[in-house]
């Protein structure tokens, strides 16, 4: 396994664009790896984009971001409406708006849903990030649900128990409207990160896992 360590000398790495259909996805998905990030590059530059919200979810997802950016000097959030589970029907109106993204941000570090993810809107995000961006890094992040689509990522980014606290701190505390549901708990989120750990053979014993289509080295 190829083993990368992020350095915060001499990187190219300055803005990252988070992309998440739902409010607690991007959370969910690649929190811990933003956790991490920003820990080791505090000059980062953050655009965070969801795409579906109703006002009360719109309020949890703000204060998500808040927490997962209190570090961060310079960052943007945008949380959109478009309605949930029918992404494939607004299509026109999502890709609009991420041609109005690029033209704003270019990104140095894209991260997005899974490509093979089951979930329609999920897939979308994925297809047209791909369609708007066609020379960035793209790591597509995973997200546990009861449709059994979890796979083989094939990058890691190692976390140490203080990040893998901060983001399950923060996803719990934060999206407080999803807590009767039965896949919203410590277990959840812990279960993941250990399994990829494992996987990853990480120090830290656990780690957040993405799929790259394409990288150039």
């Amino acid at each position: 396994m190829l083993k990368v360590q992020f350095h915060n000398s001499g990187t190219p790495l300055r803005r990252i664009l988070c992309l998440g259909a739902h409010c607690d996805d991007i959370e969910i998905g690649c929190g811990g790896t933003i956790l991490r990030l920003i820990r080791e590059f505090p000059e980062l530059e953050f655009y965070w984009v969801v795409f579906s919200s109703s006002p009360p979810r719109k309020r949890e997802a703000l204060e998500a971001a808040r927490m997962f950016l209190e570090n961060v000097n310079r960052s943007r959030v945008q949380v959109r409406s478009f309605r949930d589970s029918y992404f494939p029907y607004e299509g026109k109106a999502i890709k609009e708006f991420f041609e109005s993204i690029r033209t704003k941000f270019q990104p140095d570090l894209i991260f997005t849903h899974y490509r093979r993810d089951l979930h329609q809107d999920h897939r979308l995000i994925s297809e047209l990030t791909w369609n708007a961006f066609r020379d960035h890094l793209i790591l597509e992040y995973e997200i546990p649900k009861y449709d059994g689509d979890l796979g083989s990522p094939n990058l890691f980014v190692g976390l140490d128990e203080t990040l893998c606290k901060a983001k399950i701190h923060h996803i719990l505390s934060s999206f407080r409207s999803q807590a009767g549901k039965q896949w919203f708990s410590e277990d959840t989120f812990r279960a993941l990160l250990r399994i990829r750990g494992i996987e990853s053979n990480a120090e830290g014993r656990y780690a957040e896992g993405f799929y790259c289509r394409k990288a150039f080295v």
